[in-house]
């Protein structure tokens, strides 16, 4: 599960795209089984597709490409890991599920502003929140409208909790007991008592 979009504050928002874009340019694109690929291609072509029309209308838009941006030239689905700025938030790159290496960042002026701004979505599956003060991350954390929240870490997950989304994301539940239960279907013979 890849973080779909970040929230920068405005203060540091420039600093915080710059050090994802040279993250994003130092990522060995390449075939899931050599093992010195960090990330992989596509799924498939429609879905290739798809990433590159959500990036190509969001630079359209106005949203500019810091890194990445484009389909890689070699065989398979390969797209460049992109760091998109200046990404209008109404952008189908921000509010839709592109299941792409593309990451748009968005500044907020206060976290009530970037809370509502991550909720505003049909999507929930995961979220993560980054502070050096973790009561005021877990505050922040505890407000999104999702099925698991991280706290300085995303997208670790133990087969002893539950795992499942909200909104329209993910169906049922994986891990756990919860788990469990969901792969069960209780079945009920009920024979009535006889008379003595």
């Amino acid at each position: 599960m890849a973080v779909k979009r970040v929230y920068a504050p405005a203060r540091l928002y420039s600093h915080v795209v710059e050090a994802l874009a040279q993250r994003a340019k130092a990522v060995v694109v390449g075939a899931g089984l050599d093992p010195d690929t960090q990330l992989g291609p596509v799924n498939n072509a429609p879905q290739l597709g798809r990433v590159e029309s959500y990036t190509a209308q969001a630079v359209a838009e106005g949203a500019r490409v810091v890194a990445g941006g484009r389909r890689l030239d070699r065989p398979g689905y390969f797209f460049a890991p992109t760091i998109l700025a200046d990404v209008p938030p109404d952008s189908p790159v921000v509010t839709e599920e592109q299941f792409g290496p593309v990451v748009p960042v968005l500044p907020y002026g206060s976290l009530d502003e970037a809370v509502e701004a991550a909720n505003g979505t049909n999507f929930g599956l995961g979220g993560s929140v980054w502070g050096s003060d973790l009561d005021r991350a877990e505050a922040v954390a505890e407000r999104l409208e999702c099925g698991t929240a991280w706290i300085n870490h995303h997208a670790e997950l133990s087969l002893a909790q539950p795992f499942a989304g909200s909104k329209r994301s993910g169906v049922g539940v994986a891990g756990g007991s919860w788990g469990l239960y969901g792969n069960l279907r209780p079945f009920v013979v009920h024979r009535p008592q006889e008379e003595a």
